[in-house]
């Protein structure tokens, strides 16, 4: 039981005040492209393999098990923001655990992924996506209780998988590199591929909805693998699907992020899709994004996290680039431009937030 629990074991809830204290936090602003006093940080996969802490409370309990207790999600949520002393924690789960709540047979293969045992590739198939609900994921709801109260004044992001990332899992049956049989279904059979995506996006924006009325301050679609996809393709064969997720929590009124890996050519769409804020990995530069991204959206990120296993000097070089290149953005929230690799060096994610709040003080 957390700490905060009361005797008759009811879930904490955040305060009003710390609820106020939350939407005036540097990250919210930020994505609201307000003034900010610094600007904001936090890593995806911040809360993962690079902790020691982390390896410690996982031991010998699979990641999609671990997705599923409350006391440890919120403990596992939490690490980072003790450690690094970032600006928001994002929800510790997996962009296949609506997929696992739902019946479908799979799990995370350490070293590979997620392997999905009986892959979608014709119409029958869609009879295994049925409608998410509440229930389904009560963990969560219970975890982000928990976790709200734990984290005060801090911001938590709530996160899900785009129907396009999910749709390449559940038709390869794993990961891919080239997507061909997800591909083959897009180009082939079209309406199949739009009937798939969008039962997934029904699901992603339950997923998501569920996570924003238990607390989550703001969430992000990750289409990870999205940048496998021509623009022209993107727009007419993903597009709909990104848009009906983000149009489905639009009246929760909480910033909504939309990152993919590789899309430098895809931003402007990305955005167009209902995201407030853009992701945007380390392959163009943060200035140059805002002239694709166009008007009226913050962008977040955006070093390559492989910077971190330089020296000191080169990370702060390197951090400076990207600050500078922020420096006449709407709104700007420092991220990497993926995931914290997991042999990374925890105390050089320490020593980045401190230089990116001193660089960036106003």
């Amino acid at each position: 039981m957390s700490a905060n629990a009361g005797p008759s074991g009811h879930q904490p809830t955040a305060t009003t005040a710390q609820r106020d204290a939350v939407q005036d936090s540097a990250f919210l602003k930020a994505c609201r492209r307000e003034p900010v006093p610094h600007t904001p940080v936090w890593f995806m996969r911040q809360a993962g393999r690079s902790l020691p802490e982390y390896r410690k409370v996982r031991e010998g309990i699979p990641m999609l098990e671990s997705c599923m207790r409350p006391e440890l999600v919120t403990e596992i949520t939490l690490q980072p923001v003790r450690r690094h002393n970032v600006d928001a924690a994002i929800y510790f789960s997996d962009i296949v655990v609506p997929l696992k709540a739902i019946g479908i047979a799979l799990d995370i293969k350490p070293g590979v992924g997620p392997v999905v045992e009986n892959p979608i590739r014709t119409r029958a198939d869609l009879a295994q996506l049925r409608d998410l609900t509440p229930e389904d994921v009560h963990y969560v709801t219970e975890a982000i209780g928990l976790l709200t109260a734990e984290l005060g004044e801090t911001p938590l992001i709530g996160f899900a998988g785009a129907p396009f990332t999910l749709a390449s899992y559940l038709v390869e049956g794993g990961p891919s590199r080239t997507y061909e049989n997800a591909k083959a279904i897009m180009y082939g059979d079209p309406q199949l591929w739009a009937d798939l995506l969008d039962r997934l996006a029904e699901i992603t924006s339950t997923f998501l909805k569920v996570q924003i009325e238990a607390g989550a301050s703001a969430v992000q679609l990750f289409d990870s693998w999205a940048g496998a996809l021509a623009p022209a393709d993107y727009r007419r064969s993903v597009m709909p699907a990104s848009a009906k997720v983000f149009d489905a929590v639009a009246s929760y009124g909480v910033p909504r992020i939309h990152f993919g890996v590789g899309t430098g050519e895809l931003l402007g769409l990305m955005g167009e899709a209902g995201a407030d804020v853009v992701g945007v990995d380390w392959r163009v530069p943060l200035d140059e994004a805002a002239r694709r991204v166009g008007p009226g959206k913050a962008l977040q990120g955006n070093l390559d996290p492989t910077v971190l296993f330089a020296t000191r000097e080169a990370v702060e070089t390197k951090t400076r680039e990207v600050l500078d290149a922020a420096a006449g953005l709407e709104g700007h929230v420092f991220n990497l431009g993926h995931g914290v690799m997991p042999s990374t060096d925890p105390d050089a994610l320490t020593r980045l937030v401190d230089y990116v709040h001193t660089r960036s003080a106003r």
